[in-house]
């Protein structure tokens, strides 16, 4: 009998150690005084508390059918992390404001002082700079990883990496070659000029990257507001297995870079290239991105996708029907 009420007595000393801390917010040096022991035992209560299994956590959002997207694309094994926005209009303009926003938030808690962050192109990253706002400064170098095209706001990089950079309180390098060169030859020759040379090196050493993935698929994708393909030339790409653009190279649908001659000319790094930056963060959304997002995976460019609800989707449901 005595046994069980010191059983009873240490349970109840416990459970009202354990509301005291995790129901009012009590901190431990409070509950100790209040209850007349010490720092330590109040410590070791909560600690053997925690490993019987007595406090369990649960947290409950309206968003948690997100948060199982995210879980189900990192249980894929082609990714380390992943981030689902709501899929709040299908108008690809709102759809893509709206995963810029996520992945801006995600850039602003995740970059440190010191980071070199290498972007490329596209309304994607323009999408996430527009949305960008830090509450302190953050010291980065931030880097082209491709040449430009000018034209549009979303095809010049360096414009957004300008952008990118004084929206973070960094500072930017600017890579002044044309994305496409004339000829394979005349890459070379771009490509080994000191000063495009040390701006691509120091991309090689990011600690961060953001880029977008493209489509290859629709008359107004972006890869054709860097290269003017002629018809013939578009029609044949699906057929040759390419299904998306990823840093300005044509990519197959099982992930390996195209041997695609306009490849070939591309003054930007390759994407086996930051396949050694940990922090590959990748934004899409829209159905047409789904198979080039795919492709991209199985290259195993990216570690972190930020895409949006109906995308994530639509992207494990064809997941599913490969296995």
């Amino acid at each position: 009998m005595n046994e069980l009420n010191d059983d009873f007595t240490s349970m109840r000393q416990k459970h009202a150690v354990l509301v005291r801390h995790f129901i009012e917010g009590r901190r431990q040096a409070e509950i100790a005084e209040e209850m007349n022991l010490s720092t330590s035992r109040v410590n070791r209560i909560i600690a053997q508390a925690r490993r019987s299994g007595m406090v369990k956590i649960s947290i409950e959002t309206p968003f948690q059918r997100l948060m199982d997207l995210e879980r189900q694309l990192v249980s894929t094994g082609l990714l380390q992390g992943a981030i689902v926005s709501p899929t709040v209009s299908d108008n690809d303009g709102t759809r893509l404001a709206q995963v810029g926003q996520a992945a801006a938030a995600h850039l602003a808690e995740t970059l440190r002082d010191g980071d070199i962050l290498g972007i490329s192109g596209g309304k994607a990253v323009a999408a996430v700079v527009d949305a960008l706002v830090v509450e302190r400064p953050i010291d980065v170098q931030v880097v082209p990883l491709t040449g430009g095209v000018q034209g549009k706001f979303h095809t010049d990089v360096n414009n957004l990496a300008s952008r990118m950079a004084e929206r973070l309180g960094g500072r930017s390098l600017q890579l002044h070659a044309p994305l496409f060169a004339e000829r394979a030859e005349q890459r070379e020759m771009l490509m080994n000029m000191a000063a495009v040379k040390e701006v691509l090196d120091l991309g090689r050493r990011a600690t961060a990257c953001l880029v977008g993935i493209g489509s290859i698929s629709q008359p107004g994708s972006s890869y054709f507001d860097l290269h003017p393909l002629s018809a013939p030339d578009r029609a044949m790409l699906p057929g040759l297995g390419v299904m998306a653009e990823f840093l300005g190279h044509l990519v197959h649908d099982r992930g390996q870079v195209a041997n695609f001659a306009l490849n070939q000319r591309l003054v930007a790094l390759r994407p086996d290239e930051i396949r050694a930056c940990g922090r590959v963060v990748a934004v899409a959304a829209g159905e047409d991105k789904v198979g080039p997002v795919q492709s991209v995976l199985r290259g195993g460019y990216i570690s972190t996708l930020v895409t949006d609800e109906e995308t994530a989707g639509r992207i494990l449901t064809t997941k599913g029907q490969e296995a």
